[in-house]
């Protein structure tokens, strides 16, 4: 496909090039690309723009991003703004993105109380889709948001917080992008802290029997369970003042393992079960200690596409079990395990977690691979058990089963049409799980 050169306000030229997401399963050919520097010229952009859709690290799976007007990058806007040691409040600009974000709060001793295990998002990012770690106390990222400078539809700078205004601020925290673009957050951040990490292979039955108690005992647990072998990889993350200990993943081994068995599993699909077995015998114990931020992260060469819902916590372990069940019932090939996360409640409209505690449960496809017949599987079932689809990970929901699973999705929709009545914001897929594909 052909480029063609657009002038950005602050004078640059840049070619405009068809977008991709990280796993190839979006595309998209817009119009303009834009990178401001200030927010001026931010401000300026989304006034003179049609069509505006915010563009970070491509890491949802969703249609989020794909639009024929204008696709805007933060990328010019990173950084630390400002930061209260009293308070451990800081603020950023949204652009950031986490790997680098981390390092500058760690300078000014503060560290976000949770990530995920993905690290190249923007701030922005994270905080519209409701991006989360894991830990039963601790909630999805945007949680921790004191206030936002939100640039709205008509280039004007709107300043929300919860003490200021707490249905625009409930909605503009997880919002997707679809009520203005967030140039700068203030965050509630913790103290730096080092966490101490162990990583194992157990029987899964044996974990979901006492899940109670290592949920309760560790400040962050996950499994990573390969349903055709029924063993789980339990990640342990807890606190300590032990001293960093300089071991490294071996992310470039693990990664080369996962390659070669889904490139395995894809060609011969009756391998399977028993590479998913073999997994066990190769996966050791290992034990790490550093800061969080550094503990946090794993690498991801090895791309994927990735439904994940969240369904009650007390639920959790039978819509885990049934999706592991299903998944290999269904008789789809793929190496990859299922994940299992725990996510404490918040009060913002749209997040997944609004109102209560719920479990993650994740499951990936090789990208090589046609994802829809797994996802097709499980997905029944995570809906079954009242789950709410992660809002940066594929799915099938529509507008009627968002009106259903968000008590506040209503309300959610009437700020957005009062604060972009044109949907300038909106593309395609928003204006269809909004309801107003004909409108």
């Amino acid at each position: 496909m052909s480029t063609t050169a657009q002038t950005g306000s602050n004078g640059t030229t840049r070619a405009v090039a068809p977008w991709r997401n990280w796993s190839g399963s979006q595309t998209a050919s817009p119009s303009r690309q834009a990178i401001p520097a200030t927010e001026a010229e931010l401000a300026d952009t989304v006034q003179k723009s049609a069509l505006v859709r915010v563009v970070g690290a491509g890491h949802s799976f969703t249609p989020l991003v794909p639009t024929s007007g204008c696709m805007l990058s933060l990328d010019r806007l990173t950084g630390l703004v400002d930061h209260h040691p009293p308070t451990h409040q800081a603020t950023l600009w949204a652009g950031t993105r986490l790997f680098n974000c981390s390092p500058l709060l760690h300078a000014v001793g503060q560290a976000l109380p949770n990530m995920g295990d993905i690290d190249r998002q923007s701030i922005g990012g994270v905080l519209s889709t409701a991006t989360h770690g894991t830990g039963t106390t601790l909630p999805c990222i945007a949680a921790g948001i004191v206030d936002l400078r939100l640039v709205m539809a008509t280039g004007e700078i709107l300043l929300s917080s919860s003490e200021r205004d707490s249905d625009i601020f409930h909605a503009a925290a997880v919002s997707l992008g679809a009520l203005g673009v967030i140039s700068q957050v203030t965050l509630q951040n913790v103290p730096s802290f080092r966490l101490r990490e162990r990583v194992e292979m157990m029987p899964l039955d044996t974990v979901l029997a006492d899940l109670d108690r290592w949920k309760r005992e560790h400040r962050n647990f996950e499994l990573w369970v390969f349903p055709h072998s029924r063993q789980a990889l339990i990640k342990t993350l807890d606190i300590t003042d032990d001293a960093v200990d300089s071991q490294t993943k071996g992310a470039d081994a693990a990664d080369g393992l996962l390659r070669l068995c889904s490139e395995l599993t894809r060609a011969l699909p009756s391998l399977t079960e028993p590479l998913q077995k073999l997994a066990a015998r190769f996966i050791k114990p290992t034990l790490r200690v550093g800061d969080s931020w550094r503990i946090y992260p794993s690498e991801r060469g090895v791309r994927f596409n990735e439904m994940e819902y969240h369904v009650p916590d007390q639920v959790g372990a039978d819509a885990l079990d049934e999706a592991c069940r299903v998944s290999v019932d269904s008789g789809t090939a793929g190496f990859f395990p299922i994940e299992f996360r725990f996510v404490a409640g918040d009060t913002h409209w749209l997040s997944p977690f609004e109102g209560g505690s719920r479990a993650s449960i994740a499951v990936h496809q090789y990208y090589k691979q046609d994802y829809r017949p797994l996802f097709a599987a499980v997905e029944p079932i995570l809906r079954r058990h009242g789950g709410r689809p992660h809002w940066g990970k594929l799915h099938t929901a529509t507008h009627r089963d968002l009106l259903e699973m968000y008590p506040n999705f209503a309300k959610f929709l009437r700020i957005r049409a009062q604060l972009d009545p044109g949907g300038k914001f909106l593309n395609p897929y928003l204006r269809s799980i909004f309801g107003l594909a004909n409108a």
